[in-house]
């Protein structure tokens, strides 16, 4: 039995030792120091030969961003800034990343459109930073009262992506979960019964600006701004708009609430949450740089609208259009971009009586190159024949610009235009503003088809 056992401790050993050695326990257990030397200062064995070991070179060569060859970017405009179908009036900017002198085209301002969501972007990552979320809380009023207080989710949902379907992007909070967690505390509370008010009383002033044409908000292009909604203002079946867009969300959180578990009594009224009040359930919403890739991927009218309010808020202590122009201006003038002839109604472009300089653009998207908060500015441009509101552009014109070109478009009835990023066949990134504000209604199509191919044009010119 004795020789036994030690035969036996003596495999353990071997296999013990075996173990350590194939699955490189000593390093896991105590340290990397533990293991011994450095694989790379061991010697190789006898006979095998092997190379010096070397740093490696550069994979591709870094972008050049040196000055541009205005001779070069303006050979490469001309063919397609001169087509007719543009109108009496085009606008051109392109300047490199770093210092330098800028290439013009034209003077004064035009109707910026939807390129507007840029610099309502910019100034909200500066005033707000590129974390913040924006919440939706539930606050007990009362023994058998509750409020329901829209905090601003320009993305807030009436439920989860169905199954099958791929989740949204960025990720959205909704009031079908939020139902879930205010059930589950009233639950545990005993209150299986609640009267519900909903405020949404966060922003302030018109929820449709004076600037915007009279139909916009009757023929469903926009919906009522709100702080509190879901599915930004949509119905769950159908084209348009509500009417009532917080109504709506109150609606559907009652909906769900009884799904739950909790009976509301009555219908949903206006109220207000009193300070005093206890939030007994939240959800909140993506961060805002995730918020503003969506905006300028998809030029998202109504959560740009949102974000206006929230400068307007940070800035000016009032969620208003007003305030929220307001704010957007001072943001950017203390951040040192010149707003010189630029005069700014709305944060989506929506408005015509907005005007802005390519300037101004520029030096937006030259500060979002400087300031890491502003990253997601560049990166939520659509890609030229690829993604966003580009996807389906960009099939004329020169190939090189699929791909090399990133920008956000603008197009209202007799206006088209695009700010962005080009890197052309060198290698050299460079920033382009095109805006053409008088096209004729017939040429709305020709229109951007000529801005596209200008822009494709940058990317397929050496403009060094």
């Amino acid at each position: 039995m004795r020789r036994a056992i030690s035969t036996l401790l003596v495999l353990a050993l071997v296999l013990a030792g075996a173990a350590v050695w194939r699955y490189d326990l000593v390093e896991r257990w105590l340290g990397p120091d533990a293991a011994g030397d450095d694989p790379a200062a061991i010697a190789p064995p006898p006979g095998l030969d092997l190379p010096a070991v070397l740093a490696p070179g550069e994979v591709a060569a870094p972008a050049r961003a040196g000055a541009l060859s205005p001779p070069a970017v303006r050979r490469a405009l001309r063919p397609y800034l001169g087509d007719p179908d543009l109108g009496r009036h085009v606008l051109a900017a392109v300047a490199p990343l770093g210092s330098g002198r800028t290439v013009t085209i034209g003077e004064g301002a035009a109707v910026p459109a939807s390129t507007t969501k840029v610099v309502t972007s910019a100034a909200a990552l500066l005033a707000l930073g590129p974390d913040r979320t924006f919440d939706t809380t539930v606050v007990r009023a009362g023994p058998r009262r509750v409020v329901l207080v829209g905090g601003g989710d320009p993305l807030l949902a009436r439920g989860p992506a169905d199954p099958g379907e791929a989740a949204p992007y960025p990720p959205r909070a909704d009031v079908e979960d939020l139902a879930s967690r205010t059930a589950a505390t009233l639950r545990r509370q005993g209150v299986r019964k609640v009267a519900l008010e909903y405020d949404a009383g966060l922003f302030t002033g018109p929820s449709a600006s004076p600037h915007w044409e009279p139909d916009y908000v009757p023929d469903g292009v926009v919906s009522p701004i709100s702080s509190l909604w879901v599915d930004e203002g949509r119905p769950a079946d159908g084209p348009g708009r509500v009417a009532d867009p917080a109504l709506a969300a109150a609606q559907a959180f009652a909906a769900a609430l009884a799904r739950a578990g909790v009976q509301v009594t009555g219908a949903p009224a206006p109220g207000t949450a009193p300070r005093s009040g206890t939030p007994i359930a939240r959800v909140a919403s993506a961060p805002l740089w995730q918020l503003v890739e969506r905006v300028l991927l998809v030029s998202d009218n109504e959560a740009a609208e949102v974000l206006l309010r929230h400068v307007g808020l940070a800035v000016q202590g009032e969620g208003s259009f007003e305030a929220g122009r307001r704010g957007v201006v001072r943001v950017l003038e203390e951040a040192g971009v010149a707003l010189p002839g630029t005069t700014l109604y709305d944060g989506s472009g929506l408005s015509r009586r907005s005007r802005m300089t390519p300037a101004a653009l520029i030096d937006v998207l030259r500060l979002a190159t400087r300031r890491p908060e502003l990253e997601a500015v560049l990166g939520g441009l659509p890609v030229a024949g690829f993604t966003g509101s580009l996807a389906d552009r960009f099939v004329q014109g020169p190939v090189e610009g699929r791909g090399r070109v990133r920008a956000k478009t603008g197009t209202l009835t007799g206006v088209a235009s695009l700010a962005g990023v080009a890197t052309d066949v060198a290698g050299r990134p460079m920033l382009f503003v095109l805006m053409a504000d008088r096209v004729k209604r017939l040429d709305a199509t020709d229109a951007e088809v000529a801005l596209d191919a200008a822009a494709a044009a940058l990317g397929a010119c050496r403009c060094g």
